[in-house]
């Protein structure tokens, strides 16, 4: 019989795991999602192809995508009507500071400072619709000054103290993936704007298999620190839709979910301690406990402060072992409203599975539209499957939904939840839809991400945007929201018809978190950003009176600060407003997230 580890009173021993270079082959592009090299192009015979090997379904047609969204958005969609873009845009000079960067000279070597145009234009804009419209048919009005690469703390420290004496403004900066306007620089900010770019202080400072806790520093980006881990055996379960370029204190500033927290938790959930530098100095703690009740938690503040109370430079966060078994499973439903009973189900009999998804018909037609085109025995296979689920079992095309599901722990857990699974299945009327289509379901996420930049080459416009909602609500939420969509789109004379969907991305025993699609075609449009800028407030507004909340996961930033004042009291913006005055009275940290200001039609980016 094999004795269990002996746990010592000493300190256990902690793995400092070597510093090791980014893989090769991994740049990211500037003017469009992703890595350099992927993407959908579109063939002349009108198929479309996923360039690059890093995905599922990478360099195989797809004939039946363009077709696809030629109906559903009722469109002459042309293949060869391409609108060029212009990127990169004008783009305005640097407002230097000459006392903070001869101050700085002493903190950095020169390698670690850029004024470069595109660099600089990188960190002043996240991929929210707008922006990426700007920089490739317009520009923005203001960009950051200087962009700076710290590789220590103690840098980071040295880069405030410098900041705060010489009147600049910075600007904490992790992967760049916010969908919220909040790297957005404001037009009236006279000071010389600094981002702090924390991609050099990516390591894993230690490990401690024992007592399952890491430190690392904030700039680490998701797809490494998920390898990284995994060399030593362990994981820490956070895996957001863009964990392959996101950070750990991006997820902490924003407050961050991911498709694993039904067995993880969320990024609060993960996190034991953080070390912030503030412009008042450095917020630390004597040493991450599993638990404490020492009055206030000041570290707790960071989180969804998107960068403006400091620079979150490290965090001992949560790790687990590598899950004995990982299987995923796909489900059919005659039509969304069983899917949701389902999901109900599931968190009141059960342990719901690491990660549970459900997607609405038009998210699941669009999916299909993704799959190669069939031919010899799969194509028979594919007849036969058809066959079964829409004559055999009577689900309607237009109606049926899916569900996508992920399991991890031990065997044992596995069996169980599977069990569980396939017995509420079948109380609800759906099938099973195998291994295979949870597997491509659930990675399909990361491919899907690059289609908003390339529609945008073809005259349509679109975007994603979230919400909780309590489980009574979710079902007339949905219908309200696309609801409110289809009739401003009426409204403003859209053409053709808007692509509204929702899908279901986590669930909570209080309810769940809906993610919404919606794009139009705007060729023939005068003002087009401007409508989809009304019409994604008008989705926002619809959410908000139907029992929605501000957001999931995405955060408030400058897009939906707006709506602040109708999510809180007065006393609690106040509240709000004296804590970022208090941490930081010189406005240090001015990238004016979170603030209630004006709304999106008031932003300062140029079309």
């Amino acid at each position: 019989m094999t004795r269990p580890p002996r746990i010592r009173a000493a300190n256990p021993v902690r793995i400092v795991p070597p510093v090791q270079p980014a893989p090769a082959g991994e740049e990211e592009s500037l003017d469009v999602w992703g890595f350099r090299g992927a993407g959908f192009e579109m063939q002349a015979n009108g198929s479309v192809i996923l360039r690059g090997a890093r995905y599922s379904g990478s360099e195989v047609e797809l004939p039946d995508l363009l077709p696809w969204v030629r109906k559903t958005l009722d469109v002459p969609l042309d293949p060869t009507d391409v609108h060029a873009s212009s990127y990169p845009p004008e783009i305005p000079p640097p407002r230097l500071n000459p006392g903070f960067l001869r101050e700085i000279q002493d903190v950095l070597p020169a390698t670690a400072v850029s004024t470069d145009d595109e660099v600089r234009l990188r960190h002043g804009h996240g991929h929210t619709l707008e922006e990426m419209y700007a920089i490739k048919y317009g520009r923005i009005e203001r960009v950051p000054d200087v962009v700076v690469y710290p590789e220590t703390e103690e840098q980071v420290a040295a880069l405030v103290a410098a900041a705060s004496r010489h009147d600049a403004c910075l600007v904490p900066y992790g992967g760049g993936t916010n969908v919220t306007d909040a790297l957005r620089c404001a037009p009236d900010e006279e000071r010389s704007i600094v981002v702090v770019d924390l991609a050099r202080m990516n390591r894993i400072l230690w490990i401690d298999p024992v007592n399952l806790m890491a430190c690392v520093e904030a700039g680490a980006v998701g797809r490494h620190l998920q390898a990284r881990l995994a060399d030593y055996g362990f994981t820490m379960g956070h895996e957001p839709d863009s964990v392959e370029f996101s950070t750990l204190g991006g997820w902490i500033a924003t407050f961050a979910s991911g498709m694993k927290k039904n067995r993880y938790g969320n990024i609060e959930e993960l996190v034991l301690d953080l070390r912030v530098v503030t412009a008042l100095g450095q917020l630390t703690h004597s040493a991450p406990f599993p638990r404490e009740s020492a009055g206030l938690d000041l570290r707790r503040w960071m989180f969804g402060s998107e960068g403006s109370l400091g620079i979150i430079t490290s965090a001992v966060i949560k790790i687990f072992p590598l899950p004995e078994l990982q299987r995923y499973d796909a489900i059919l439903f005659p039509e969304f409203e069983a899917g949701v009973d389902f999901l109900f189900d599931l968190t009141r009999e059960g342990t719901p599975p690491a990660s549970v998804r459900l997607v609405d018909n038009l998210q699941f037609q669009l999916s299909q539209t993704l799959k190669p085109r069939a031919t010899g025995a799969s194509a028979l296979r594919r007849k036969a499957e058809r066959f079964l689920v829409t004559r055999l079992r009577g689900f309607q095309p237009d109606r049926m939904v899916a569900c996508t599901l992920v399991y991890e722990g031990t065997r044992r857990e596995v069996e169980a939840q599977e069990t569980l699974v396939r017995r509420l299945a079948r109380r609800h009327g759906g099938m099973r839809a195998g291994a295979e289509n949870g597997r491509r379901g659930y990675q399909l996420t990361f491919g899907i991400a690059y289609l908003r930049d390339f529609v945008m080459r073809h005259w349509i416009l679109g975007e994603s945007f979230e919400t909780s909602v309590p489980w009574t609500r979710v079902l007339p939420l949905c219908a309200a929201v696309k609801q409110r969509l289809h009739d401003e789109c009426a409204r403003q004379r859209i053409p053709g018809r808007p692509f509204v969907t929702a899908r279901i991305t986590q669930v909570y025993q209080t309810g769940v978190c809906v993610y919404f699609y919606f794009g139009f075609y705007h060729k023939g449009l005068a003002q087009p950003v401007e409508a989809f800028a009304d019409l994604e407030q008008a989705a926002r507004d619809a959410i908000l009176e139907a029992g929605g909340s501000l957001s999931h996961h995405h955060g408030v930033g400058k897009l939906r600060r707006r709506f602040l004042p109708r999510v809180f009291s007065d006393a609690a913006l106040e509240w709000s407003g004296e804590i970022k005055r208090a941490v930081d009275p010189s406005n240090v940290f001015g990238i004016g997230n979170l603030v209630p200001g004006p709304d999106a039609a008031a932003r300062q980016l140029s079309s």
